[in-house]
């Protein structure tokens, strides 16, 4: 339905469980509000394929303040030997 690649910052938000994000660039964010309607399941999340490196998993993207936020799981983390700050190159796909 909808595929593009970026380069983006892992960050952490640290809240009681902590967790990780790379945030999607705002051309592609107004790009995906324009189908999530159509694929949205709640709360606005849009199903995706991520890959970054060599690891694919799917996930949903995070609605936040009007941006698109990838949550980066520990086991996708650590099969690429990615930290805090590093930038990454994502590609995304919506189905």
């Amino acid at each position: 339905m909808m595929s593009f690649t970026f380069t983006g910052r892992i960050w952490e938000w640290r809240g009681p469980s902590p967790f990780h994000f790379v945030t999607v660039p705002a051309k592609q964010c107004r790009d995906l509000q324009g189908i999530a309607k159509l694929v949205t399941y709640g709360w606005g999340m849009v199903p995706v394929v991520v890959r970054i490196g060599g690891t694919e998993w799917k996930t949903s993207l995070f609605p936040r303040d009007g941006r698109y936020l990838i949550p980066l799981k520990d086991s996708v983390r650590r099969a690429e030997g990615l930290a805090v700050g590093e930038r990454v190159t994502v590609g995304i796909e919506v189905r």
